[in-house]
């Protein structure tokens, strides 16, 4: 059995872990770029940082966390914020590659890319979120659990819409979310978006 229930700190490294584990098109980033740890430091630790309202994870019988949603209500701010405060704390550990000659050249040079503005979904669906499940809570409506849960939290903030964007190969991600009330937005190559909207 499993339970949703919201962040709490100390749930940081479970979330590293999982966010790896699921990191390459949803199977195990281990050990897919020089360092492990990149992952969780662009796509779930800052959010609970920034935004611990909306961060929910997903919890056993036996107290281990199996999955979590991670939000942010304004994507332009959170970007912003992410490339002024949260990545700049990085740059002696990671430094901007001058060339993407590895793939975590080019996850790192996404990270210094990233900006306010810079995505074009923000207007009609201002929130964004990162979800992952590790396989043993796969398959069990654990996922639309955790979106309407997030959706819900947003719906209280008065946001009125939400994306996401996934890569193209994964073809999980990309059947599941039109599942949960999801729509496909225009999307740049090797990536899929899709929409929400919360009113």
């Amino acid at each position: 059995m499993t339970r949703i229930r919201p962040f709490r700190p100390g749930d940081e490294p479970a979330l590293a872990d999982i966010c790896l584990k699921t990191a390459d098109a949803g199977a195990d980033g281990t050990g897919v770029l020089d360092d492990d740890e990149l992952w969780a430091e662009i796509f779930v630790l800052p959010y609970v940082v920034r935004h611990p309202e909306l961060a929910f994870v997903v919890e056993t019988d036996d107290e281990r966390v199996v999955g979590y949603i991670v939000g942010a209500p304004e994507t332009a701010a959170f970007e912003e914020w992410f490339r002024t405060e949260w990545w700049p704390r990085h740059a002696t550990r990671w430094p901007h590659p001058e060339a993407e000659t590895s793939r975590q050249d080019g996850i790192v040079r996404y990270a210094y890319g990233r900006r306010g503005g810079a995505e074009p979904y923000g207007d009609a669906y201002p929130a964004h979120l990162h979800i992952d499940l590790l396989p043993e809570a796969q398959g069990r409506g654990i996922g639309r659990l955790l979106i309407a849960t997030l959706a819900d939290a947003l719906r209280a903030q008065g946001v009125t819409g939400l994306h996401l964007v996934t890569s193209a190969d994964n073809a999980g991600a990309i059947a599941f979310y039109p599942r949960v009330g999801f729509a496909p937005l225009p999307s740049h190559d090797g990536a899929q978006a899709f929409g929400m909207s919360l009113v």
